[in-house]
């Protein structure tokens, strides 16, 4: 049987321009880093990593969707309950291609967090963003989200809102939707309140960026009693860019300014532009067989598990 993935890698290679001009590093694929060999020196620590993609003055969504997206038209509401301010989403045009963007916002001041609510989506942030995944799957519009979270809000609100759900109700969503989807982690990628926007096609993260199942805190929590153990949790959690790439969590990295995203936001957001733009190009030539099979298949091939006899299960074959 023909393997789907190959399909899909075989369309193009990733990448297939010049990074903008300031980065530290111009990775050997253009804009993009498809090797975490390619970092070099410029690679940091994932205590640094997570201190990156937490500071404040980092380009959240909107300053992206700004910047990379034009004539964009927020849409609201979940049509049940009310608008979630920590999900931002609409239709834009992307170098005149219709496209459907989702994304999470944190602020930019503590009175914006408060509103916000730090990036940390409700229930019914969750289901606005499955409303737009559907929007765009009926107008056949390709799908863009923008990954920034600490994780879903946890508080007993929540819960009684169905948190848990919403989630796993947006995730399923996105494994059978019908067009294309590029998810690309920007900031903090945490736990499932990430993954609920995380099921792409492609998925790409910013060469600072985090995405893990929990936070540094919490593990080490956890693991050693004491939040101080935060930078030895980060280490074990091979949660910074290159650790993703290097285990297939992520596809591709994208190159960031040197010292961060932070430092400019406008060269940051030409290589985010860049880098849809190239695998919207490459995903639009899949048949939608394919892309579905392709995504069902890039998921199944995260991680391996062993039987206690130790031979690995294969995975199974797509529906």
């Amino acid at each position: 049987m023909k393997d789907p993935l190959a399909t899909l890698r075989g369309v193009a290679t990733l990448g297939s321009r010049p990074a903008a001009e300031g980065n530290g590093h111009v990775p050997s694929d253009g804009f993009l880093i498809v090797d975490a060999a390619e970092l070099g020196s410029a690679r940091v620590s994932a205590w640094e990593a997570v201190k990156l993609a937490r500071d404040l003055h980092r380009p959240h969504a909107l300053h992206l969707i700004e910047r990379v997206f034009s004539r964009f038209q927020e849409l609201h509401g979940d049509r049940s309950f009310r608008d979630d301010p920590a999900i931002v989403g609409g239709i834009a045009e992307l170098d005149g291609r219709p496209v459907v963007v989702v994304a999470q916002q944190k602020g930019d001041s503590t009175e914006e967090n408060i509103q916000r609510n730090f990036g940390m989506p409700h229930p019914e942030g969750y289901r606005k963003a499955i409303r737009l995944y559907r929007l765009a799957e009926r107008f056949h519009l390709p799908l863009v989200t923008l990954i920034d979270t600490p994780g879903a809000y946890p508080g007993p609100e929540a819960e009684e809102r169905g948190q848990a759900e919403a989630i796993a109700k947006s995730i399923e969503t996105m494994t059978r939707l019908r067009t294309p989807i590029v998810a690309i982690v920007v900031g903090e990628g945490g736990s499932g309140g990430a993954l609920a926007l995380g099921v792409g096609d492609v998925v790409l993260a910013l060469e600072n960026a985090i995405y893990s199942v929990i936070s540094p805190e919490g593990c080490a929590a956890i693991l050693w009693r004491s939040a101080g153990e935060a930078e030895r949790a980060a280490k074990a959690l091979k949660l910074a860019g290159p650790d993703l790439l290097e285990l297939g969590i992520v596809d591709a990295l994208i190159p960031e300014p040197r010292g961060g995203a932070q430092n400019d936001h406008d060269a940051t957001a030409a290589n985010v532009k860049a880098a849809i733009v190239s695998q919207l190009d490459r995903l639009s030539r899949l048949t939608l067989a394919d892309l579905l099979a392709a995504r069902y298949e890039r998921f199944r091939r995260i991680g391996v598990v062993v039987e206690p006899a130790g031979e690995p299960i294969a995975p199974r074959r797509p529906w």
